[in-house]
């Protein structure tokens, strides 16, 4: 294992986390809060930290594949506990496990919190709650990546073990200029939002909050009221939170103007359950009296949709209050999540896709076993390595998950309680059903809990494998 390599990188993650607390730092200068000066000396210590480690420049840059899953996960740890800090320090979040709790749920865009309540917490903080969905949405590495040579021709170690999907592919020969991309076309997105936010009438600190909370599709709340917003604000949301749902590879193609390309397969799916769960739903919900006809129905079931498949974690509702189908649906929402290749958590939708291919291609080969039969996606081959990811990665889902329930069940919660908070943790989501739904929080579990669903938050955002292979002996082999 390349320990210098790593040090280098862990030096250069430090930096630019202490540069992202710029963010925080001139919002409390702005409304004059005090912890101005903790925010300007948490970003100076990592600076410094930062400059220092990288000094030492390794000789060799040399990555493998478990270098890369090991420095994805260290940064993805190290970056959570510096961003947890600010938290403590100031005494918004006493307890530094309930701080970790918070900066692991924004960083990972899970959204997932133990706060009761925002009134007075300070603005600064408020701003780097939500900021730090933003860094954690198209991934820390990946920005790294797309201004510094950081590991030559391995860079795509980093890439793969930090993005979301079964495969990642370069969208152009070099990672560095790949990585670049998909930071603009992030970037240009965030900003669309927050024009389109501020020409709804938001206030522009709640604009600015609520885009890179979209756009990380993570969904941290910065008002105590919730979703106090314009129907206008409320669609221009519920419209990002697909699109940040996309795999930004459409995009990409789209720019190029290679449309049929671009409308993959599991786009197509994508766009069908988004539509099959907007008809059935407002069905099922348009006579409740929280809504004053089919059009309101429409709208808040449209944006709970667009919240948990893409696991951005906003409510504009109680969706705990639903009827049992409508509950049921968004449960199993949870589950499938957004695109590869997106900023949204959940198993993917081109897993799925794998996954009820091969079943089908193995349910034939059982009843005429002389057949070959190649599985295609988009009229391409996938590759074998691909389908044993997908396997695999499946297994070791719901393997954690089990582990999870009989974690949890120690505190004495109700099963959905319990069997909700593991879907909102494990795949990024946010809010789940009773105790901890939209209306609540996650401060009902006690601290061995929290420890559980901080890992899970990890596991989800970084497609388990990083973190599992930390436990696993052959990581630490030479």
């Amino acid at each position: 294992m390349n320990l210098r390599m790593t040090g280098y990188i862990i030096g250069l993650l430090l930096a630019f986390e202490g540069a992202f607390m710029a963010v925080p730092t001139l919002t409390a200068a702005i409304y004059r809060e005090p912890q101005l000066f903790l925010f300007a000396l948490t970003a100076l210590l990592c600076l410094l930290a930062g400059f220092l480690i990288t000094r030492f420049k390794p000789q060799n840059k040399t990555l493998f594949a478990r270098d890369g899953f090991f420095i994805v996960a260290l940064s993805w740890i190290v970056l959570s506990v510096v961003g947890a800090l600010p938290f403590w320090i100031s005494g918004c979040i006493p307890r530094f496990v309930d701080a970790l709790f918070e900066s692991v749920s924004g960083f990972t865009t899970t959204g997932a919190s133990i706060l009761h309540t925002l009134e007075g917490m300070p603005k600064c903080m408020l701003m780097w709650r939500s900021f730090t969905h933003w860094v954690g949405g198209m991934g820390v590495l990946v920005f790294i990546m797309a201004l510094l040579p950081v590991a030559g021709g391995q860079n795509m170690y980093l890439m793969k073990a930090e993005s979301p999907g079964p495969s990642v592919s370069k969208l152009v020969p070099r990672v560095k200029k790949t990585a670049m991309l998909l930071y603009v076309i992030y970037f240009v997105m965030t900003v669309a939002e927050l024009v389109l936010l501020l020409i709804g009438g938001m206030p522009l600190f709640d604009a600015i909050n609520i885009a890179v909370a979209t756009a990380g599709t993570g969904g941290f709340s910065c008002n105590p009221a919730g979703m106090p917003y314009s129907p206008f604000c409320i669609n221009v949301i519920t419209v990002f939170m697909f699109l940040f749902g996309v795999n930004f590879s459409c995009y990409y193609l789209m720019l190029h103007r290679r449309f049929k390309e671009s409308f993959t397969a599991e786009l197509k799916v994508y766009l069908g359950i988004i539509a099959f769960a907007i008809i059935t739903i407002t069905l099922n919900v348009r006579h409740l009296p929280m809504f004053r006809g089919t059009g309101e129905a429409l709208m808040h079931s449209s944006f709970t949709i667009g919240s948990l498949l893409s696991s951005t974690g906003f409510a504009t509702v109680d969706f705990n209050q639903w009827p049992e189908y409508s509950r049921t649906l968004l449960v199993m929402l949870m589950f499938v999540g957004a695109c590869a290749g997106s900023t949204g958590g959940g198993i993917k939708v081109s897993r799925i896709i794998i996954l009820f291919k091969n079943m089908h291609n193995e349910l034939r080969i059982m009843t005429h076993p002389r057949q070959v039969k190649t599985l295609k996606m988009d009229g391409h081959p996938v590759d074998q390595e691909i389908i044993r990811s997908v396997n695999v990665y499946l297994a070791c889902f719901f393997l954690i998950y089990a582990v999870n329930m009989l974690v949890l069940s120690f505190d004495q919660l109700d099963l959905t309680t319990n069997f909700t908070a593991t879907v909102a943790t494990l795949n990024n989501i946010g809010p789940g059903l009773n105790m901890v739904g939209p209306t609540s929080n996650f401060d009902v579990y006690s601290t061995a809990s929290k420890c559980m669903l901080i890992f899970n938050m990890l596991a989800g955002r970084l497609e388990l494998f990083p973190i599992v292979l930390l436990f696993s002996p052959a990581t630490w082999k030479k």
